[in-house]
């Protein structure tokens, strides 16, 4: 044992394995709260095929999960797809074989890696940036090796700054 205690960066009632904030001064506890009752709304009038069917073809048009749950819920008035459903769109989309091969938050982080080491090809003399590429490419490689541990990415999965673009095209 190292002496460090293991719950350390944790906040209350978090669990070993969940992230946590890096890189910033922040403890990034502000969240939404979701409704009480897990029951849908007596207004709602869509149901639980219809909203599948809806998640479907919005995904085929290259949505990712969290834009499919902000269209449902300001244009369709869905408040919570889990609660309709009984399922989390990502869990509906991958039993259709439609959700993506790497996770969401994984993709924008790599895509933020891309366009800064894009940004430092033109500014060289950007030190600010080369910092900042080197704190979101170690946050990729904490994601990674989460995803890894949990199965979703293959333990094989190598995030390489030269292929990086071709992952986020």
């Amino acid at each position: 044992s190292s002496g460090i205690n293991a719950e350390w960066p944790l906040r209350p009632g978090k669990k070993a394995d969940e992230m946590v904030r890096m890189h910033t001064p922040g403890k990034g506890i502000a969240q939404s709260a979701l409704p009480y009752k897990r029951s849908v709304p007596t207004w709602q009038k869509l149901t639980a095929d219809e909203v599948k069917d809806t998640i479907y073809k919005l995904s085929k048009k290259g949505l990712t999960p969290s834009q499919i749950g902000v269209i449902l819920r300001d244009s369709h008035g869905v408040n919570q797809i889990k609660h309709l459903t009984g399922t989390k769109i990502l869990r509906i989309l991958r039993a259709k074989g439609l959700a993506s091969k790497i996770p969401e938050d994984l993709y924008h982080l790599i895509k933020k890696a891309v366009a800064i080491r894009k940004h430092l090809e033109k500014n060289r003399q950007d030190k600010d940036s080369k910092y900042r590429l080197i704190l979101i490419e170690s946050r990729v490689h904490k994601l990674a090796r989460y995803y890894k541990t949990k199965s979703v990415l293959p333990p094989n999965w190598r995030y390489e700054s030269a292929t990086a673009s071709a992952l986020v095209a």
